[in-house]
């Protein structure tokens, strides 16, 4: 029989509903899981127990009140530390925040608490969350329950490996260029790139973010199970104006053609035979579940996008990050954004930013036209099967190439459209998934389509037993 800490979510609002157990009973058996796995993974940083308890408390009190107390009542939930909730530092993964204090909670955080769910911690990320990998100087390095020699991912790393060994039925993310989605893929699980606007999201603590993170940068859940990463993704999209990009959207739109895209390659990428492999037996039980899936061999563009995603990334560097980063003079961070601004030079002045973010326009429109004949593309997360730990810093040749394996994760964000990302199964020591990409707006027909693809079943915690 489960433990309590491995319900998924669905299972646990489900029991405390029916008073079977008490949502203090399901906090003390997280926070007990949480003291069992974490000092050998480091992917919660800054934990709140007693917090967590009275959160949960609250819920009881409702339930007994007679009160709906929300769609994650009593669910263990993580969040990352980049997001702000009150009383706690927004550290980034940095030493110059480790005195920074939130005194108000970031939107997706306060939706979170209104939704009833019981936050037990708050999640690595590598510094400056610019990397696919989770380690920083303040907080140390985060590893991945499957096994040490394997990037937990990033920048959403501690909040995968967390997710992952049942520390949480959900883990909150952000992603910018595959900081959800590749930390599922590494980690086994499931994990959602919204539409751009879908969740609120806006640290009151910290000063307004550039245009290029505003246009690409979300939040999204991370799960064991689709039901819960659509549970997750409900209850963070609730109503916030504070973010000027939100957009109150129903969840669930009206009938599209059951018809999917395959493209194994996109833009000519390097795809390894295993993830090939798994597009392909992805496919396949998408059309046993009764969808129509038709190879293409080319989707809009990805490169071009990624390339000026890379460069509104780059434009900020001359306007203080650069030197931030210098100060910080944390070694693989510091590495990256040399590597990629000598492979992505910033603009070379105004006209060249404003035909950057005047581009964007085109390509936005090229993909929502595909998408009416193809409401799911299923497409890699990633070029390679998961990275060893720490492989960024092997020198700019190969993190040359890890970009180019990542090319479907740096340019979706620029196009601003829903991504999931869905495990599939086991390379070896390693795990291996696929992507589904669809219309704005439209994460329920991605969901839809990985419940077909999972079964709809949920992936069991691991217990992280490596040496």
């Amino acid at each position: 029989m489960t433990e309590i800490w491995g319900w998924t979510a669905s299972e646990t609002v489900a029991a405390i509903a029916a008073r079977k157990v008490s949502a203090r009973e399901v906090a003390q058996s997280a926070l007990a899981r949480l003291d069992a796995v974490n000092p050998r993974l480091n992917a919660v940083v800054q934990t709140m127990p007693e917090q967590a308890l009275a959160a949960a408390d609250a819920v009881d009190a409702a339930l007994a009140r007679g009160e709906a107390p929300g769609l994650l009542a009593g669910v263990p939930v993580t969040i990352k530390v980049n997001v702000d909730q009150a009383g706690f530092a927004t550290t980034n993964g940095l030493r110059a925040q480790a005195g920074h204090r939130a005194t108000e909670d970031n939107p997706v955080v306060a939706n979170l608490k209104k939704a009833g769910a019981v936050i037990i911690g708050r999640t690595n990320t590598p510094a400056f969350s610019v990397r696919w990998f989770c380690s920083n100087l303040i907080h140390g390095a985060t590893y991945n329950p499957l096994g040490r020699h394997i990037t937990p991912g990033g920048s959403s790393g501690g909040a995968g490996a967390a997710t992952a060994a049942g520390i949480g039925a959900i883990g909150h993310g952000t992603d910018i260029g595959g900081s959800v989605r590749y930390p599922a893929y590494v980690c086994g699980i499931h994990g959602l790139r919204p539409t751009l606007g879908r969740i609120p999201v806006w640290n009151p603590s910290l000063p307004e973010r550039d245009i290029g993170p505003q246009l690409m940068s979300v939040s999204g859940p991370l799960a064991r199970s689709v039901a819960d990463v659509r549970l997750g993704l409900h209850a963070m999209s609730l109503p916030d104006h504070r973010d000027p990009w939100y957009v109150p959207v129903p969840h669930e739109g009206p009938e599209l053609p059951r018809r999917a895209a395959l493209c194994v390659a996109p833009e000519g990428m390097k795809v390894d035979p295993a993830v090939e492999k798994a597009l392909r037996e992805a496919a396949s039980r998408l059309k046993d579940g009764g969808w129509l899936v038709e190879e293409v061999d080319a989707l809009p563009p990805l490169r071009e996008p990624a390339r000026l995603q890379g460069m509104l990334w780059m434009e900020l560097l001359h306007r203080g990050v650069m030197a931030a980063v210098e100060q910080e003079n944390e070694p693989a961070s510091l590495a990256v954004y040399q590597h990629l601004a000598k492979l992505t030079p910033p603009p070379a002045d105004l006209a060249e930013l404003q035909d950057a973010l005047t581009a964007r326009a085109g390509f936005v429109r090229q993909w929502m036209q595909f998408f009416t004949r193809y409401p799911v593309v299923l497409l890699p997360v990633c070029g390679e099967l998961p990275f060893d730990n720490e492989e960024d810093t092997n020198g700019f040749d190969r993190f040359r190439e890890l970009l180019e394996a990542q090319l479907t994760q740096v340019g979706l964000p620029f196009i601003g459209v829903p991504a999931l990302a869905i495990t599939t199964g086991m390379v070896g020591d390693r795990p291996v998934g696929v992507q589904l990409a669809g219309p704005r707006y439209r994460e329920d027909v991605l969901l839809a389509a990985g419940e077909a693809i999972t079964g709809g079943g949920a992936i069991p915690a691991i217990d992280p037993n490596w040496s």
